[in-house]
């Protein structure tokens, strides 16, 4: 991606922080564009998510799911979107509905850990006890594996305990609380996690930059800038089908994003694909006939087989 990270970061810090940039509307850290479907109903998934979280915090459950339905009728595939949805119908009574939105946010991004608590928790209470140990047992082979090394260590050692509670593997030293650590919830500290972020990723901290991506989407929602960072992660993690979804994601919500369709070109550089990484670069053509920097990178990957910097 040759300097992509830094050059895309002061891209996106110069422009606007992502809670503020109209990319719905034609804006766009990198790009911007419109909704992908006149069909269906015009939710701003971003606007819709900012409402659902307000709700949230406000303890307006029932009123947080309705938003937070309108964002996964928009953007089907944002894990985040399916886990929030599952804490809201948690928090409103409605444990079933619940546990089909987390199932649906863990196949969706098995990666984070509060998805697999809180999915455990909430089948202990419907008593569904295999179902949680199954979850549980998951959860301790990722602690053992990460042997308080790895960026999540605390969190996945919380997350343990907080299910072997939930379960009665241990005694309750208090009621168990709702699930859910929403430190960096609503826009200041999304901005927050996504300058962090962008941070590590320069730094080349790329299992970091994930957990602050995550937490800068829990106060932010769905943003391309936010799914194409997390797309960019992935790739460099050699996981090119994880990629893949995040850019697929960040375009599906804004079609002319430059930095998410300049990555997929050089994804489909990595795979082989040049017939797939011209069409990317004749899509970044179309969108600035004057030059621009993403369709000079793009081209230069395309003309040197892979990454020009490697």
């Amino acid at each position: 991606m040759a300097a992509s990270p830094w050059r895309a970061a002061f891209v996106l810090l110069a422009c606007a922080a992502p809670a503020t940039v109209a990319w719905a509307s034609g804006g766009g850290g990198m790009g911007g564009g419109t909704m992908p479907s006149f069909t269906g109903p015009q939710y701003d998934p971003v606007q819709e998510y900012h409402q659902g979280m307000s709700a949230y915090q406000a303890g307006d459950f029932k009123g947080a799911a309705r938003h937070f339905e309108n964002v996964t009728d928009a953007e089907g595939h944002d894990a985040n979107a399916w886990y929030m949805l599952g804490m809201a119908r948690f928090g409103a009574g409605d444990l079933k509905g619940a546990e089909k939105s987390l199932v649906k946010s863990a196949k969706l991004d098995p990666a984070p850990v509060a998805t697999h608590r809180d999915l455990a928790i909430t089948q202990a209470k419907l008593k569904e006890s295999d179902k949680a140990q199954a979850e549980l047992s998951g959860l301790t082979a990722r602690a053992a594996a990460c042997n308080d090394t790895c960026p999540d260590a605390a969190e996945l050692k919380a997350a343990v305990a907080a299910v072997q509670q939930a379960l009665g593997v241990v005694s309750p030293s208090a009621a168990l609380p709702l699930q859910g650590d929403f430190k960096f919830a609503g826009l200041a500290g999304g901005d927050l996690a996504y300058t962090r972020a962008v941070s590590l990723i320069n730094e080349h901290r790329f299992a970091e930059a994930l957990v602050s991506l995550d937490d800068a989407e829990r106060g932010l929602g769905p943003h391309p800038d936010i799914l194409t960072y997390k797309g960019y992660v992935w790739r460099k993690m050699g996981q090119l089908d994880r990629a893949e979804s995040f850019y697929r994601a960040a375009l599906a919500e804004a079609p002319g994003h430059r930095g998410a369709t300049e990555y997929y070109g050089e994804l489909k550089v990595l795979r082989g694909d040049g017939a797939g990484a011209r069409r990317m670069l004749a899509a970044l053509e179309d969108q600035c006939p004057f030059g621009c920097i993403e369709a000079e990178d793009l081209r230069r990957w395309i003309d040197h087989g892979g990454d020009p910097a490697s």
